[in-house]
C-alpha cells in the first residue's frame, strides 16, 4: 500500500506541469514589468508598466489559485466537491 500511494503523488500530470509552466512565465513577465517601472526613464513607460503589473498580479494569483487546488486533489484520500 505505501508504494501506491507514493506512486500516485508522483504521477505526472500534464495540466499539473502547464500549471506551473504558466505559472512560471507570469512570474518571469512580472519581474520584466517591475524591472521596467524602476530603470524605465520614460514616465508613460513606467506607467504602462504598473498598470501591466496589476494585471499580472491577478493573473498570477489565479494560477497559484489553481495550483493550490490542484495539489489538494492529488492528495490520497481528497474530498470531491
Amino acid at each position: 500500500m505505501e508504494g501506491e500511494s507514493a506512486d500516485s503523488a508522483t504521477k505526472v500530470d500534464p495540466g499539473w506541469l502547464a500549471l506551473h509552466a504558466e505559472r512560471e512565465a507570469v512570474e518571469r513577465a512580472l519581474a520584466l514589468a517591475q524591472a521596467r517601472q524602476k530603470f524605465s526613464s520614460d514616465p508613460d513607460a513606467a506607467a504602462a508598466a504598473r498598470r501591466e503589473e496589476a494585471d499580472l498580479l491577478v493573473n498570477l494569483d489565479r494560477v497559484l489559485t489553481l495550483i493550490r487546488a490542484a495539489e489538494y486533489r492529488r492528495r490520497p484520500g481528497a474530498r470531491r466537491w
